[in-house]
């Protein structure tokens, strides 16, 4: 499992959050070699113009198109959700990594305090194996004043409501997306990155298959 590091944000939580899990991962400052990754792991927190410069400047940009286009689950977190995404509005309307189609918009000032900070529930409105076992109703832990508006409805796997409703999880093929901390999130953030290990063990298994 990849551990993806382009300076924008607290890998080591993560890191040790999946090591809990027993899961086989590293942190990486550069792009792997490696054509057996079993997951790719895009965590973030900050600004979404300085993430996708940092992504440019270390070569993550095409690497991660290549491994999701070869079937590699992919797992962005917080500010990692939104740079799948096509565009946000801050700083500009910078393009993302575009592996989702939609925008990436600030709260309204009637939802109040900005940004969303705590802890919200999760309504699950479509089937993923990434929300396994999570109760309609489960509490996770938010910081983030951007959020995520899906071109395609259909990818959104649950909201979470905060004035507004908004996707506070995504999933589309092997791409999936958390708007919150799942490594915070105590018991149901654990059961989650469980859920994202045991999705990738069994596609690396039939990747080298394949490539067999």
């Amino acid at each position: 499992m990849a551990i993806i590091d382009y300076g924008m944000g607290n890998l080591r939580s993560v890191e040790k959050a999946l090591q809990t899990l027993e899961a086989d991962c590293s942190i990486f400052t550069e792009p792997p070699d490696s054509a057996y990754l079993a997951g790719i792991v895009l965590p973030g927190v900050g600004a979404f113009s300085d993430a996708m410069r940092n992504l440019h400047r270390g070569g993550w940009v095409e690497w991660i198109r290549e491994k999701v286009e070869a079937g590699i689950p992919l797992l962005g977190i917080c500010l990692g959700l939104q740079l799948l995404f096509s565009r946000s509005e801050e700083g500009a309307g910078v393009t993302g990594l575009d592996l989702l189609k939609g925008d990436v918009v600030r709260f309204p000032p009637s939802v109040g305090i900005i940004p969303h900070m705590g802890w919200n529930q999760l309504k699950i409105v479509s089937d993923t194996p990434l929300l396994s076992g999570i109760d309609e109703g489960e509490f996770v832990y938010f910081v983030h004043s951007y959020y995520a508006v899906p071109a395609d409805p259909a990818i959104i796997a649950a909201t979470t409501d905060y004035g507004i409703d908004f996707a506070s999880v995504v999933a589309d093929r092997n791409i999936y997306g958390l708007q919150f901390h799942p490594e915070k999130s105590q018991t149901a953030g654990l059961n989650i990155l469980r859920n994202f290990i045991n999705i990738s063990i069994p596609d690396i298994h039939a990747r080298i298959v394949r490539n067999n």
